[in-house]
């Protein structure tokens, strides 16, 4: 993987690169939609490449180890070819898993043992199997096994859990080097620095990760239920730990707002489920604001979702029409409401790039946070 520094905003952190892998050239900053099974969900992989212009897409090892399982992923290939995608694949490593599906696993100092939430079969997650399972995945960047704290979450347990991050970041790293891939492309290993809400914590996460040379880093066990300053906060402070000549990948976040702030701070690559989450509860985002489209003021609206956008949604559909999509619970509402969101999300983060490059960033952030962050008003359903 190659990773090159292109620009960097005089006004603030934020800063243009490219990463070139064996699988496509990624622009930065970027979104990356959320893949989580081998699919975005629903969208097509035609649309997803050709309309929404998705450069690279996030995929869950520890849900893929569990369907269609590493076997099948084998026989197929890896993933790439299972789900015919010829763009770079991320995969997370299951460690948000070992956050959110908390009742269902146990945290061990060699993994993490869990009962998968489909059968309750049981499990076992150690920093060389999730490496094991990386490879047979194919994925162009792979995630080592970390632990993401929860929020609120006292010092001692922040502690221990960010140690233990860094001592599964060098099994990690040894079972990577003691391993090849199984396709004819390079795969790449990326660290995750942990720490809580704790500044200390973070610089020493930072710390223990830099020295393993990893091929970039991530911002791990945020966007979980601090306040949105503290967020910001601590991206602001870790990114100021974070190698000028890697990719710095901010996870889970978040809504667009908070990706245009993030960039400001120094960071380069994103992913969250929120465009298509909220596209299939009828919330598109919009570049001037929020819109739900079961509001009952929109049955007669034969206006574009949104002029600014050429999504294929937007040119051929009107507010009506989704609108009557979504009360009628017609499938294809989800289809076209989760295009256009995603298509945004990639607008979003392609004009933040222009205007760093340009040099125009900080005044271009502030404008366009104000017209996104509009929200019109609900009329209840007829």
């Amino acid at each position: 993987m190659k990773f090159e520094l292109l620009k960097k905003n005089s006004a603030s952190k934020a800063r243009a690169a490219r990463i070139t892998t064996d699988h496509g050239i990624i622009e930065t900053p970027i979104f990356m939609p959320v893949g989580t099974q081998g699919t975005v969900k629903a969208v097509n992989q035609k649309l997803l490449l050709e309309d929404i212009k998705a450069q690279i897409i996030l995929s869950n090892t520890y849900h893929l180890y569990l369907r269609p399982g590493p076997e099948t992923l084998y026989k197929a290939g890896g993933l790439h070819k299972f789900m015919n995608w010829s763009k770079p694949i991320l995969t997370d490593s299951g460690g948000y898993q070992v956050f959110s599906l908390s009742e269902l696993r146990k945290l061990k100092t060699n993994g993490v043992e869990f009962r998968s939430h489909l059968d309750g079969s049981k499990h076992l997650f150690t920093p060389e199997k999730v490496i094991e399972i990386q490879r047979i995945i194919g994925s162009d960047i792979m995630m080592p096994l970390d632990e993401c704290t929860p929020f609120p979450c006292d010092y001692d347990y922040a502690f221990n859990s960010t140690e233990l991050t860094s001592k599964w970041a060098v099994l990690n790293k040894s079972a990577f080097e003691n391993s090849n891939s199984l396709y004819e492309f390079d795969q790449n290993l990326f660290g995750i620095i942990q720490g809580s809400v704790y500044k200390d914590l973070r610089e020493k996460s930072a710390e223990d990760l830099l020295k393993l040379d990893l091929d970039g880093y991530a911002i791990g066990g945020l966007a979980v239920g601090e306040p949105t300053e503290t967020m910001y906060d601590l991206v602001n402070f870790t990114t100021d730990f974070m190698p000028e000549n890697k990719p710095r990948y901010l996870m889970g976040v978040g809504r667009p707002e908070n990706i245009l702030e993030a960039i400001d701070r120094g960071v380069d690559m994103f992913d969250c489920v929120m465009p298509t989450r909220n596209a299939r509860n009828a919330n598109l985002f919009t570049s001037n604001g929020t819109l739900s489209m079961r509001n009952a003021k929109y049955k007669n609206d034969f206006s574009c979702i949104d002029e600014n956008c050429d999504c294929y949604t937007c040119c051929n559909f009107t507010k009506a029409y989704l609108r009557h999509l979504f009360i009628a619970g017609e499938i294809l509402a989800l289809e076209l409401a989760s295009i256009h969101n995603l298509h945004f999300y990639l607008w979003l983060v392609t004009e933040a790039r222009k205007h760093i490059l340009d040099d125009s960033f900080s005044k271009w952030k502030l404008e366009t946070i104000n017209n996104i962050t509009s929200i019109n008003k609900i009329t209840l359903e007829e």
